[in-house]
């Protein structure tokens, strides 16, 4: 009976009644249509425009422009600066190009040079003619050298040059007609600038005279050699003269400003007797109007 009644005395867990507040769950709407995609006019317009607006807000003139005005600018000189010619001291030592008279350039250029050292014997100058020293032999037998200048009327100067010695040159030395540049200034004062020689073009210079002068070292030993008279010669070169020029035929310049130039016939006026010639001045082609009376046709 005792044992009944422990069994009946079993342990059961506290129940406490704990109320969870749960919300109801929104429901999910999935709606759809039935209309059809086809798009009237007008919206086909409005979608056009608007991928149209799309692509213009990508603008590649608009990144270049912002980067030119990030670039800096280049300070362009007042036309005063450019008159001034203490400016071209800063260039340093530089090749440039006297004018002067075609008769009688090596009588001015050592005038100009005793001048130049007499008065500015602390700057140093370089001067270089590009001519090349042809020999002859005479009849007494004795060996003639005469220069022949590749550009005629100019001579090379190397020298910083400044406006107080640019001046001396071209005022105070008999025979000078100045330097080879450019205009500068505007309508109220221009002068005429002196523009250096690049250090490529020299080079081209002294190459042409080195490759020149053996020409006409060979040339001479070659008529040594053979004993061609002079007389036969000078025939020849009567022959040549009275040669007709024809279009496309190199010709040899022998009167004018150009004298002793070779070129190539470009055009032909027989009626007004001129021939456009065009032959090489610096390294550069240079082209110019000449009578027929002051070319020769050179032989092939």
């Amino acid at each position: 009976m005792m044992n009944q009644e422990l069994l009946s005395l079993s342990w059961r867990p506290l129940y406490v009644p704990i109320s969870v507040a749960v919300g109801k769950p929104s429901p999910f709407l999935l709606r759809a249509t039935t209309t059809s995609l086809v798009l009237t006019p007008k919206e086909k317009r409005d979608l056009r425009n608007l991928k149209r607006d799309e692509k213009r807000s990508y603008n590649w003139r608009e990144d270049v422009e912002e980067k030119l005005l990030q670039k800096p600018k280049k300070q362009f000189n007042s036309w005063k600066e450019e008159l001034n010619l203490d400016k071209l001291s800063e260039l340093g030592p530089q090749w440039w190009i006297l004018k002067v008279s075609r008769a009688r350039g090596k009588d001015t250029v050592e005038r100009m040079l005793q001048a130049l050292h007499k008065n500015y014997p602390d700057v140093e100058f370089k001067v270089f003619d590009a001519a090349v020293y042809e020999k002859s032999k005479l009849k007494n037998g004795k060996i003639s050298v005469k220069p022949k200048p590749l550009y005629p009327g100019c001579v090379f100067i190397h020298c910083i040059l400044n406006r107080e010695l640019h001046n001396f040159i071209r005022e105070d030395c008999e025979g000078v007609g100045g330097f080879v540049g450019r205009m500068v200034g505007n309508t109220k004062r221009q002068i005429n600038k002196p523009r250096p020689v690049s250090k490529d073009d020299m080079e081209s210079i002294f190459e042409e005279v080195k490759e020149k002068q053996e020409a006409a070292d060979r040339a001479f030993e070659e008529e040594q050699a053979s004993s061609v008279s002079p007389s036969v010669k000078k025939t020849s070169d009567k022959t040549k003269s009275r040669k007709r020029t024809l279009l496309g035929s190199t010709v040899r310049i022998v009167s004018g400003d150009f004298v002793d130039f070779s070129g190539t016939v470009k055009k032909l006026d027989k009626k007004r007797g001129l021939a456009t010639v065009g032959f090489t001045l610096f390294g550069k082609e240079t082209i110019a109007d000449l009578n027929l009376s002051e070319i020769v046709q050179e032989q092939k």
